[in-house]
């Protein structure tokens, strides 16, 4: 790609019209090394001029390198990364976020996902997108290992998965066996949940996890952490 198309993948909508994201730094580099990617194209700063990859692999001046850079302190290494290249393990069960908006939520979701591993991240229509540069970053590599479906709404989502699962305050614990039975696990908005009147209708189970202190509510990703331990607990 031109190193002017390049910058554009800051931005969604040349994330889509061109099927590539960034990807920045050495950790994400080497765990990118590990996947089954290809076509993915490598630049370069002097420092790093020795790397050694499988992809192609271009250098470029730290100028020209501060310009694609998401961060202050650029690393010297990016790589573009195209969609058609992701190639993550078919998963038997499947998490669903609705209208998930913070970067870092995403992020540290998927890096739990990748962890435990087995399971398909489904986003409905109008989440962050998880190309967003801090979504990647945040993810710490495990974006090259989750297989992700993007724009999924509520209505396919009951149609594709007869049993589904959903955190709820007057739900029944995770601790119960039935937890475990389920295909499906829904979590909504950071600040709204899933508004009810989306589910009205719709065959879904409630759990919660039980507390004793006075905050009434969990940081969605330690939600998605604790539930996923709870299914391998």
């Amino acid at each position: 790609m031109k190193l002017d198309d390049i910058k554009k993948l800051h931005q969604k909508k040349y994330r889509t019209q061109f099927g590539c994201y960034l990807v920045e730094g050495e950790h994400l580099l080497l765990e990118l090394e590990k996947t089954s990617q290809e076509h993915c194209e490598i630049l370069v700063t002097e420092q790093h001029q020795d790397w050694p990859t499988r992809f192609q692999k271009t250098l470029i001046s730290g100028k020209k390198m501060a310009t694609i850079s998401d961060t202050k302190s650029p690393q010297g290494i990016v790589a573009v990364v195209p969609f058609e290249s992701l190639k993550a393990p078919a998963s038997s069960k499947a998490i669903y976020l609705y209208e998930v908006q913070d970067p870092g939520n995403l992020g540290t979701i998927l890096r739990t996902l990748g962890w435990f591993g087995g399971y398909q991240c489904i986003l409905s229509p109008g989440c962050v997108d998880p190309y967003n540069p801090k979504v990647v970053r945040s993810s710490m590599g495990a974006i090259f290992h989750v297989d992700i479906e993007q724009d999924v709404t509520l209505e396919q989502l009951q149609q594709r998965f007869p049993r589904i699962a959903t955190l709820d305050m007057n739900g029944s614990r995770l601790s119960e066996p039935s937890f475990g039975e389920f295909d499906c696990y829904l979590f909504g908005n950071e600040a709204r949940g899933v508004p009810n009147d989306q589910l009205s209708g719709f065959d879904v189970s409630p759990y919660t996890i039980a507390g004793n202190g006075a905050i009434e509510s969990l940081n969605l990703a330690t939600a998605v952490n604790m539930t996923l331990y709870e299914l391998h607990r």
